[in-house]
C-alpha cells in the first residue's frame, strides 16, 4: 500500500521538496523515507509503477526516485509513461549491478540521473539535491514563461505585429513606415504594450519577452477594424 506525503502548505513557493520514491520493496522504500525525511524532505512512496502513475498529479513533486525492476510495468516503462505525457518532473533511475545497459535506455528516456545499488548517503542526496535545484528552476521557468504569454495573449493583432518589429530593432518611424499608420498611433500602440507586457522600459520589455525563451505564440484578441488610421 502506497504511504502518502503529508499535505504541503499550498503558498507558493513551496519549501519543503517533496520526493515520489517507487520500489517494490518495503524495506528499501522505508529506508529510502527515513533517509530522505531526516535530511528535511517530504516523501510519498508506492510499491509498483501503476499505482505512483495513478496516483500523480504535474508539479506535485520536485524528484522522483524510481527503481529499475519492478513488477508489471517496469521503470523504463514508468519512466516513458511520464515523459509522454508530458511531464519533466526530474526522475533518477536506481539500478542494481551490472544494469548499465538499462541505465544508458533510462538516460535516453529521459531520466536525469541513475544511481547502482548499493548507493551511498552522501551520493544519493548530491543525486536528490542536485533534481530537486533542476526541477525548481526548471518550474520557475515554465512559470516565468506562462505568465509572458499570458501577457502577449492580451496584446491586439497589432499591437502583436508592432511587437515584433520592436524586437527587431526597428525604431517607431520606421514601423510606421512599414504599416502604413503614423509614428503617432505607433507610439499609442508601444505606450499600450509596455503597460500590458508590464514593462518599464524598452530593455525591460525584451529582457521580459526573451527570458521566456522563443516567442510565445500568439491567439490575438480581436480588434476592430481601423476606420481611419492616422
Amino acid at each position: 500500500m502506497a504511504h502518502k506525503a503529508q499535505p504541503l502548505p499550498s503558498d507558493p513557493p513551496q519549501t519543503v521538496p517533496l520526493i515520489h520514491v517507487v520500489d517494490d520493496d518495503c524495506l528499501i522504500r522505508d529506508g529510502l523515507r527515513h533517509l530522505l525525511e531526516a535530511e528535511g524532505h517530504a516523501v510519498a512512496d508506492y510499491g509498483s509503477g501503476e499505482d505512483f502513475l495513478s496516483a500523480y498529479a504535474p508539479g506535485a513533486a520536485d524528484c522522483l526516485l524510481l527503481d529499475a525492476r519492478l513488477p508489471g510495468m517496469s521503470g523504463l516503462d514508468v519512466l516513458q509513461g511520464v515523459r509522454s505525457s508530458g511531464h519533466t518532473m526530474p526522475v533518477v533511475m536506481i539500478t542494481g549491478h551490472g544494469d548499465i545497459t538499462m541505465a544508458v535506455d533510462a538516460m535516453k528516456a529521459g531520466a536525469s540521473d541513475f544511481l547502482e545499488k548499493p548507493v551511498t548517503r552522501r551520493r544519493l542526496m548530491d543525486c536528490v539535491d542536485a533534481a530537486v535545484k533542476a526541477s525548481r528552476q526548471l518550474n520557475t521557468s515554465e512559470t516565468e514563461h506562462r505568465s509572458v504569454a499570458a501577457r502577449v495573449a492580451r496584446l491586439t493583432q497589432r499591437q502583436g505585429d508592432i511587437l515584433a518589429l520592436i524586437l527587431a530593432g526597428q525604431p517607431n518611424k520606421n514601423i510606421a513606415v512599414d504599416m502604413g499608420i503614423s509614428q503617432r498611433t505607433v507610439e499609442n500602440h508601444r505606450a499600450s504594450i509596455m503597460k500590458k507586457m508590464q514593462a518599464r522600459s524598452l530593455a525591460e520589455l525584451v529582457r521580459i519577452v526573451t527570458s521566456a525563451g522563443p516567442e510565445p505564440a500568439q491567439e490575438p484578441a480581436p480588434e476592430a477594424p481601423y476606420s481611419n488610421p492616422r
